[in-house]
């Protein structure tokens, strides 16, 4: 099953669930939170709210696409209870591109650190179910306000010296009352990047990171597959410029979701009740690793199944901002 949210051009929201390609309005409730928190105190699944609250009116869930009329599958009223999060050199694979933005740091003979990290992950990131495995890196994003619709711009800063997509999935989680973090689902993702930025100095990671990101509008729920498979493109004018077929699942990963997961929501700040989570699981396909200089106008189009609609940005520039501290 597949959650979606909606809002009308009198700007009403509401909630559709689609099944293959048959999809309905989800009768009283406005947002995907608030079913998640209806199901977390009924102490049922998302399924069960969604069949416990009857079919509402039929929808074509591609026309509303086209329309702009779907959102993000997650958001809060208050952005700042939103956090953006995400781990890297998690995917087989994904070492090769960042050990190569990276290599001209060290001597040859020497292994970088990205590849040092990507190899523990490699051996200690899927331990057995109950053991703790291997710390991944981690990074910061933002709250909600860096939250992009599927068919939004991206607007980097005026300052960036990049902006490249990454395709990817995100975890969705939801806080309960009790502290307690629940996975609503997985969502298709474009992690935006300033890889420019972080090819300068690795340690420049932190920065090259806070930026926007997009979600495509699907929520898969249930158990997630462990093989997904699709497509990255650039298109420019019209034209496709780049593509490249991308891989995701545990399946082609080097750590599983709930390692990365244990070593997200193990530090209490993170468990706060209400909060909502959106946590990018990372990589192994990037245009920028094969040369590509994306620029202003640009078109990311990201699209995977079991998702059938795409996330798909275009890249703006911010203009300049003075930024002066003032001392009281």
């Amino acid at each position: 099953m597949r959650l979606l949210q909606h809002r009308s051009d009198s700007g009403e929201r509401a909630v559709i669930a689609a099944q293959g390609d048959a999809a309905h309005f989800v009768p009283g409730f406005a947002s995907i939170r608030a079913l998640a928190l209806h199901a977390i105190a009924q102490g049922i699944s998302l399924a069960q709210a969604v069949d416990t609250a009857g079919k509402g009116d039929a929808v074509d869930i591609a026309a509303e696409y086209a329309a702009d009329r779907l959102l993000a599958p997650i958001d809060h009223d208050d952005g700042a209870h939103v956090l953006l999060t995400g781990t890297g050199l998690t995917h087989l694979g994904s070492a090769e591109g960042r050990d190569k933005m990276h290599r001209e740091a060290a001597a040859a003979e020497k292994q970088t650190d990205s590849m040092r990290m990507f190899l523990e992950g490699l051996e200690g990131g899927k331990p057995a179910a109950g053991a703790v495995g291997q710390q991944p890196e981690w990074f910061y994003k933002g709250d909600g306000s860096q939250l992009v619709g599927p068919t939004e711009p991206f607007t980097m800063p005026a300052f960036a010296k990049d902006g490249g997509e990454e395709p990817e999935l995100a975890g969705i989680y939801l806080i309960g009352e009790d502290g307690t973090p629940y996975r609503l689902g997985l969502a298709l993702a474009n992690e935006f990047s300033d890889h420019v930025t972080e090819r300068h100095n690795y340690l420049w990671l932190a920065h090259s990171k806070l930026r926007q990101a997009s979600l495509g509008p699907e929520l898969l729920v249930g158990t997630p597959p462990e093989h997904i498979e699709g497509s990255s493109r650039i298109l420019r004018d019209g034209d496709v410029i780049w593509e490249k077929p991308f891989l995701s699942g545990e399946g082609n990963m080097s750590h599983s979701f709930a390692n990365l997961e244990h070593h997200h929501f193990k530090y209490d700040l993170f468990r706060r009740a209400g909060d909502v989570h959106v946590h990018f699981f990372g990589t192994a396909t990037l245009s920028f690793s094969d040369g590509v200089q994306t620029q202003e106008g640009d078109v990311f189009e990201i699209l995977a199944a079991p998702f059938t609609l795409p996330v798909r940005n275009e890249l703006k520039r911010a203009a300049p901002v003075q930024v002066a501290v003032k001392t009281l």
